[in-house]
C-alpha cells in the first residue's frame, strides 16, 4: 500500500469547505482523471476514473463522517483505496486547513511506475489546489450534507 498526505489552506470558513466536499458529484470539476462520482445513498458512492490511461470503476463507503471535522471512506470493491479528509479552522476561522490522507494499492505496471515516480502524489496536490480555486472562486458551497456517520453504522448496503 502507498500513502499520500497533502494539505491546502482554503480561504473560506470550515463549514463552507466541508459542505462543498460532501458534494461528491462535483469532484470531476477539480479532480484530475475523475470522470464521475455517483452518490448511491448517504454512505455509498460509485466512482469512474481514468488513471494514467487506465479506466477504473469502484464503489466506496463512507465509514466515519463528522460535520466540519472529517470524512473517512474505504473502497468496497474495485480499486483498493481508503482515506480521510479533515477540516480545521485557520486564521481565526476565516480559512480552513484541508488535509487529505489516502492509502491505495497501485494495480498493474502503469500504476506502479506512476506511484514510484510520485505522479499520484503530484496529482493529489493538484486536486487540492484545484479544490481551493473552485471553492474560493464560488465563495459558497454548491450544497451540503450535515449528517453524521459513525463507524458502527458502516457496512449497510446501498438501497
Amino acid at each position: 500500500m502507498s500513502t499520500i498526505e497533502k494539505t491546502v489552506v482554503v480561504d473560506v470558513p470550515v463549514r463552507t469547505a466541508y459542505d462543498q466536499w460532501t458534494q461528491f458529484e462535483t469532484f470531476p470539476k477539480f479532480m484530475e482523471g475523475v470522470e464521475q462520482v455517483s452518490q448511491l445513498d448517504a454512505t455509498h458512492l460509485h466512482w469512474r476514473a481514468d488513471i494514467a490511461g487506465v479506466h477504473r470503476e469502484w464503489d466506496a463507503e463512507i465509514v466515519d463522517q463528522t460535520p466540519d471535522e472529517r470524512i473517512t471512506w474505504r473502497a468496497t470493491d474495485g480499486t483498493t483505496n481508503a482515506g480521510t479528509v479533515s477540516f480545521a479552522p485557520e486564521e481565526g476561522a476565516l480559512a480552513t486547513r484541508v488535509t487529505l490522507r489516502m492509502e491505495f494499492e497501485p494495480e498493474g505496471i502503469v500504476e506502479k511506475v506512476g506511484d514510484a515516480l510520485n505522479i499520484v502524489d503530484r496529482r493529489t496536490a493538484g486536486d487540492l489546489d484545484r479544490f481551493k480555486t473552485f471553492i474560493e472562486a464560488r465563495g459558497t458551497e454548491t450544497g451540503g450534507w450535515r449528517g453524521d456517520v459513525s463507524p458502527g453504522e458502516a457496512g449497510t448496503p446501498p438501497a
